[in-house]
């Protein structure tokens, strides 16, 4: 983790959570197709999402816990999981009269509880007990787990919200307590969305995405048959941001939230999240990043340029990218012009050209010349990224700023890692004290990088996400800042997912092959890329051909 004396912004402890529960109560729509999911707007009074349409639920209290007796379970059913669906069956008749219960012995053994059972409960005395007086049992055995939320760390009331789902009983109608919850409505997770985009049926951001994932599937049982594992489908505490002057908020999946992460531990709405090039945007006080003029579809919203040091030490740039006067002009400004070293992850064109008239810029000013440090590139390296730095870089080389500052001595470290793959001579580079991985183009943000033979090499690139992988394991790496897009979170399970999907991209290259023995590369292309926009293949082609080679080279007979 960064040290504390690097994060930009003091510490705010977030309010502890609260257990709470809700369920998602699902009926078919067989004549229209697909299903419906019963909402209900809560109280425009409300201490927690007042006037929003939410899924009904509450807090989880102590008899919910107490009543394990009076429920059907699975074998599966954990007694957490237990306790949770009992609080959710619970609010559900509270808010909205529906009950989830069936009758237990009788000659209406095992039938759903019906209207003079739910006339029979008084809403606002103790729930389990007058089910079970009733001859009652709560249906917990077909209440399931969708999802788990926690609320996001900046807000004052928070809740671990477990998301449940279960089939509306036939026969039942909901009718809001018109105190809590008010308006039930029936709706598709479609039409839900679209009229909250609409500004006509406002909603929270785990209610939105959480009917965008239900949007997936075609039935209710479709849901259902994901859920079988007793395991939620995703779990996320969102974070957020702002973002053309609105708060934005964000899954763990989503691109900024590792960025995020960084910047804003503690979930303070602090972080523009805006891509612009007119000014450094500061990720801890050691660590800056500008982005260059150049996006593209190869290089997203531009090429990241990045400054490690402080005015104590001075800076590294790494990456200052093409050759773009301003741009080296407000990096050059944003290090008060102390630069001590520049260094490029690899020489290709969005990354390199830059470093030379940056030194110039430091040496017109007065300053001591920066040393350009790298790898040359290799012979195999097209002639745009011809690249010689002053000084080569060695494997696991150290690169040391000193300083002194108020409480202390004060060092930034970055070690250098060769990593070949999308180029020959391409190296990540490590800030050993703060932990973060710096990783040009081998780790990007929202894409996987091209691999481009014969410079590109997909088995090395393969070892280097070995290699990097068992680097933040070492140094206990949570964040990865790529030379294109925003700070990536979760540095070893984003190393993980990218192999995984470079493997399974050589798979499906292999079937391409194995169909298609006489296809040509084209051919091959459209097999292998068929989720890949067409526009997009002859991009694609070219990291199809390093997984061809990887392919050929592992054959028999190729060693």
């Amino acid at each position: 983790m960064p040290r504390i004396s690097q994060q930009l912004h003091p510490h705010r402890e977030p309010v502890a959570t609260r257990p709470a529960a809700t369920v998602l109560l699902l009926r078919d729509t067989p004549h229209e197709g697909g299903f419906e999911v019963l909402m209900t707007r809560r109280s425009d009074k409300a201490s927690f999402a007042p006037g929003a349409y939410v899924f009904p639920g509450g807090g989880i209290d102590a008899l919910d816990a107490q009543s394990h007796a009076c429920a059907d379970r699975r074998p599966t059913q954990s007694d957490q999981h237990l306790t949770q669906a009992i609080a959710a069956i619970r609010e559900s008749f509270e808010e909205l009269g529906v009950l989830l219960a069936r009758h237990a012995d009788g000659p209406r053994k095992g039938w759903m509880a019906d209207a003079q059972d739910i006339a029979g409960i008084d809403r606002h005395q103790p729930f389990a007990a007058q089910c079970q007086a009733r001859g009652l049992r709560l249906a917990a055995d077909s209440v399931f787990l969708l999802a788990h939320w926690t609320t996001d760390r900046d807000l004052p009331r928070r809740f671990e919200v477990p998301f449940l789902v279960a089939r509306m009983p036939e026969g039942q109608e909901p009718v809001a307590d018109e105190a809590e919850q008010f308006e039930p409505v029936w709706v598709r997770p479609t039409d839900a969305l679209a009229r909250h985009e609409a500004g006509q049926f406002f909603m929270i951001f785990p209610t939105i995405r959480t009917l965008q994932r239900l949007a997936s599937f075609a039935t209710t049982q479709a849901v259902f048959d994901t859920l079988a594992d007793e395991l939620p489908l995703w779990s996320s505490c969102p974070r957020a941001g702002t973002l053309a002057g609105k708060e934005a908020r964000y899954m763990e999946s989503d691109m900024p939230y590792g960025e995020l992460a960084l910047v804003c531990p503690d979930g303070q709405i602090v972080h523009l999240l805006d891509w612009q090039t007119e000014r450094p945007v500061p990720l801890l006080r050691n660590v800056q990043r500008l982005t260059a003029p150049n996006p593209g579809v190869m290089t997203g919203p531009g090429t990241n340029s990045y400054l490690v040091g402080d005015p104590a030490t001075g800076f590294i740039a790494i990456d200052p990218g093409p050759a773009d006067t301003e741009h080296l002009d407000k990096l050059w400004r944003a290090a008060g012009g102390d630069i001590r070293m520049i260094v490029c992850t690899h020489s290709h064109p969005d990354h390199s050209p830059g470093a030379a008239p940056l030194q110039a810029l430091c040496v017109q000013a007065g300053k001591a010349r920066p040393p350009i440090l790298g790898l040359p590139s290799a012979p195999t390296a097209r002639a745009a990224s011809a690249f010689t730095p002053d000084r080569s870089l060695q494997n696991s080389e150290l690169l040391t700023l000193y300083g002194q500052a108020p409480e202390g001595k004060i060092t930034h470290t970055l070690r250098v890692i060769h990593t070949p793959g999308h180029a020959a001579n391409h190296l990540c580079l490590l800030l050993v004290e703060d932990a973060l991985l710096f990783s040009g183009d081998h780790i990007l943000n929202g894409s996987t990088t091209v691999v481009d033979p014969p410079d590109g090499n997909m088995a090395d690139y393969l070892d280097s996400l070995d290699r990097l992988d068992a680097v933040c394991a070492e140094h206990g790496v949570e964040f990865i800042l790529p030379a294109h897009g925003y700070v990536l979170g979760d540095a070893r399970g984003a190393i993980a997912k990218l192999k995984a999907h470079r493997l399974a991209r050589e798979a499906k290259v292999l079937a391409a092959m194995q169909a298609l023995p006489q296809g040509s590369m084209d051919d091959w292309v459209r097999h292998a890329y068929d989720d890949v926009p067409p526009r997009m293949w002859p991009v694609a082609q070219r990291s199809l051909l390093a997984h061809v080679e990887r392919i050929r080279s592992q054959q028999p007979g190729n060693d």
